[in-house]
């Protein structure tokens, strides 16, 4: 059961993690950037903005602006966050990033703990299995695997391959040497796994096994670490994945990432091919596969 100095704690952490995004963002912008004047003797101890000068652009003094920088976020209002936005240039990710930081530590109570849906629902994993011709998934913020089709079985055997459950992305990532060879572009793969963790712990601070998960990674790899200490957010909900899968050889998937509003931290992954291209056959070749492969992972989701 959690105690009030839990609670405490995580509110701590919280306002660490404020002024630790509040600074990188800042630094991450030069005078130029920002349209601000520079001057040949305008020499800087640090790169980016000053406090200062953050603080101007946004509208606010630079008393407030430390006072912000150091985690006290209570009674924000939305034209401070307006200002923060316009003056880091925050993106739509970025800005509600801070606004889930700011409304966590300038709480005064803790919400109350629901801890993430591990059950995918009876529909949701007929739509998954109605998908035939498309790998699918169903996975929570922590990015774990809930639920698969049988051809997005096939498609991440090397993740399943593993044999903690349920099966993580992450933990693939970072703590399987395979991921380098299964991620064609693995920075971009690494990158983008870091930031969808971050985005979901500021999200739900109190989520204790997106805690551990965070504190496995950081313990056992330099990789996750050092993108971590960025504070990198982002929106991942389209794109392309580039794979080599052990079977079927290289793989340029579409992929559109679906929340399902019922069943909060869940989405919905999809993947697809071109019709008629290298990526289409490599599918189809891998489902042949997969029918006569008998290790694949069970198609039944995740219980609570």
């Amino acid at each position: 059961m959690s105690t009030g100095n839990d609670d405490r704690d995580v509110r701590g952490d919280v306002r660490a993690q404020i002024r630790e995004f509040l600074t990188t963002r800042r630094a991450r912008i030069s005078p130029e950037q920002a349209g601000l004047p520079v001057y040949g003797g305008d020499r800087r101890r640090v790169p980016g903005l000053r406090r200062s000068e953050v603080a101007s652009l946004a509208g606010i003094s630079p008393e407030y602006m430390t006072k912000l920088e150091r985690g006290n976020a209570t009674g924000v209002s939305d034209s401070v966050i307006d200002g923060l936005v316009h003056a880091l240039q925050l993106d739509d990710a970025e800005r509600a990033h801070l606004e889930d930081l700011l409304r966590t530590a300038g709480s005064t109570r803790p919400p109350r703990r629901r801890p993430t849906r591990q059950r995918v629902r009876p529909t949701i994993q007929r739509i998954l299995d109605s998908m035939s011709g498309a790998p699918a998934f169903v996975l929570n913020g922590r990015l774990d695997i809930l639920a698969a089709n049988h051809l997005g079985a096939a498609l991440y055997s090397p993740i399943y391959a593993d044999p903690a459950r349920p099966a993580n992305t992450a933990r693939f990532v970072f703590l399987d040497p395979h991921a380098t060879e299964f991620f064609r572009d693995y920075d971009k793969a690494a990158n983008d796994t870091v930031a969808l963790l971050r985005a979901e712990a500021g999200r739900d601070p109190y989520d204790r096994d997106l805690s551990d998960l965070i504190g496995q990674l950081s313990t056992r790899s330099d990789e996750f670490r050092q993108r971590w200490a960025a504070h990198n957010v982002r929106i991942h909900t389209s794109g392309t994945k580039l794979l080599h899968h052990p079977a079927v050889g290289d793989l340029d998937l579409a992929f559109e990432s679906l929340p399902l509003p019922a069943d909060p931290s869940q989405s919905l992954l999809t993947y697809t091919a071109e019709p008629g291209s290298p990526t289409q056959d490599a599918l189809n070749l891998l489902a042949s596969w997969s029918a006569t492969t008998d290790n694949l992972e069970p198609l039944h989701p995740v219980k609570d």
